[in-house]
């Protein structure tokens, strides 16, 4: 009886209590769900493999630019060198020094051959 008093006195809207849950079977893995794993799986390698190519492109420009670089060291120093020769080879004394030890002479010392007149 006391069971039923205490029915009664509960209010109309409260749920009966809720009887336990079983524990939930494993359920196999949609093959849908696999099937989109495998895909974001598929997507991220081909995003990396274009990141390492990318960054393998870029190493191969910076061994080009740096090789560049060391050639346009090596002919701003070769120009260098010609400009200091040109310096020192344009100086007059120089430059005669130069043409009496190939042989020419000085123009004050100018001679003039007289040739026979042709016999025809």
């Amino acid at each position: 009886m006391a069971a039923e008093a205490a029915r009664a006195h509960q209010p109309a809207s409260a749920a009966p209590a809720s009887p336990r849950r079983r524990r939930a079977q494993p359920r196999a893995v949609p093959r849908r769900r696999l099937a989109g794993g495998v895909v974001w799986i598929g997507v991220v390698a081909v995003l990396l493999t274009g990141i390492v190519a990318v960054n393998v492109a870029v190493l191969r420009l910076n061994l080009r630019l740096d090789n560049l670089n060391q050639e346009k060291a090596r002919l701003r120093t070769e120009n260098a060198q010609l400009r200091n020769r040109y310096a020192i080879n344009a100086v007059p004394d120089t430059i005669r020094s130069q043409a009496q030890l190939q042989g020419y002479r000085p123009a004050g010392h100018t001679t003039y051959l007289d040739l026979p007149p042709r016999s025809r």
